[in-house]
């Protein structure tokens, strides 16, 4: 169970790491030296948690992930020493 998480994370890890990342089963197998039926349990788990979608050919690409807005600190000449965060 322990190289199944692991494997897991390593998957979600890849195309995290390579946005636009599309691969087949086969393509999968190749890239992490891992048999189909592990492969298929890690992608299944993935599919699940809506990290990754299979598409109508059957790849494996990630879902966009959603940006987290970024706040801006602001100093305001306003408030002596106050720090207004927008």
């Amino acid at each position: 169970m322990a190289n199944q998480l692991a494997l897991t994370t390593r998957i979600r890890g890849e195309f995290s790491e390579m946005p636009g990342l599309k691969l087949t089963m086969a393509q999968a197998c190749r890239l992490w030296h891992t048999d189909q039926d592990a492969v298929q349990q890690a992608l299944d788990t993935l599919v699940a948690e809506g990290f990754v979608t299979r598409t109508a050919s059957g790849a494996f690409v990630a879902l966009p992930r959603p940006r987290a807005k970024t706040l801006k600190a602001t100093i305001s000449d306003t408030h002596a020493g106050a720090t207004r965060i927008a």
